[in-house]
């Protein structure tokens, strides 16, 4: 049956038929009075004594009938185990227009802190997005930076490297000239050594009297004849005037 336990609050129950003769015997017809109208007000009491008005009123409230089932059913599960409690509804409570008016100034300042709040959070996130994307603009300029840094390295290095080949051609290049000049003058050297021989000697006197020739008539020309042969034989070496 649904019985009404105040304005407000409606308790669903059942006494179960092996319980009814001793549930009866021990608290009469009235049994659910006792049970669950009475303890109903006390269980109501206590939750509210535990919590704040806006717990009751707003938070708590669509737990309130588990609550109170709860409770009741400990109670007759204990003392009077034939009564089954099935249900709770709870309807909502009208607050005096005094408390209901300091309630809504309440809710209103509460709702004016928790949007505050929200914008604060909000403020605060987007500052934090600002320091990261601050942050990550700040890296990449440093690798970019660093990259570049690196690049200008690495090219002054291979001009470096590109002078100091240029540098050791060039040496190179001289020295070969400075080797190839020195071979020459040495070969020539030697062969003019090889050429300075009695016999070249003797060509090369009998050339330059050839290119300073002169035509003596009488007898001037045996005398000439003399001094010509004795000449030749002032350029011969010991070694030719040996072996002759």
């Amino acid at each position: 049956m649904i019985l009404p336990v105040t304005e407000r609050v409606e308790v669903v129950n059942r006494l179960q038929k092996n319980y009814v003769w001793d549930t009866v015997k021990n608290y009469t017809t009235n049994y659910d009075k006792l049970w669950l109208y009475d303890k109903v007000h006390h269980e109501l009491n206590t939750l509210c004594s535990q919590h704040t008005l806006q717990e009751i009123y707003i938070d708590l409230f669509g737990t309130v009938d588990d609550i109170l089932a709860s409770a009741l059913q400990d109670g007759c599960t204990q003392y009077a185990p034939g009564i089954e409690v099935l249900s709770i509804r709870v309807t909502k409570p009208k607050l005096p227009a005094s408390i209901m008016k300091n309630y809504e100034l309440m809710e209103a300042e509460k709702t004016k802190l928790l949007i505050a709040v929200q914008s604060q959070k909000v403020s605060e996130k987007e500052a934090e997005t600002q320091r990261s994307l601050a942050n990550i603009e700040a890296k990449k300029v440093a690798e970019v930076a660093a990259i570049r840094a690196e690049q200008e390295v690495a090219q002054a290095e291979a001009s470096k490297r590109v002078a100091q080949i240029k540098d050791e051609t060039h040496v190179n290049h001289a020295k070969a000239l400075a080797d190839a000049e020195y071979y020459r003058v040495t070969r020539s050297a030697e062969a003019a050594q090889k050429q300075l021989t009695p016999e070249f000697l003797q060509l090369a006197w009998a050339q330059a009297i050839a290119n300073n020739t002169k035509i003596y008539f009488g007898p001037s020309v045996n005398n000439m004849l003399v001094d010509f042969f004795a000449g030749a034989e002032s350029w011969k070496t010991p070694a030719t005037k040996k072996h002759d």
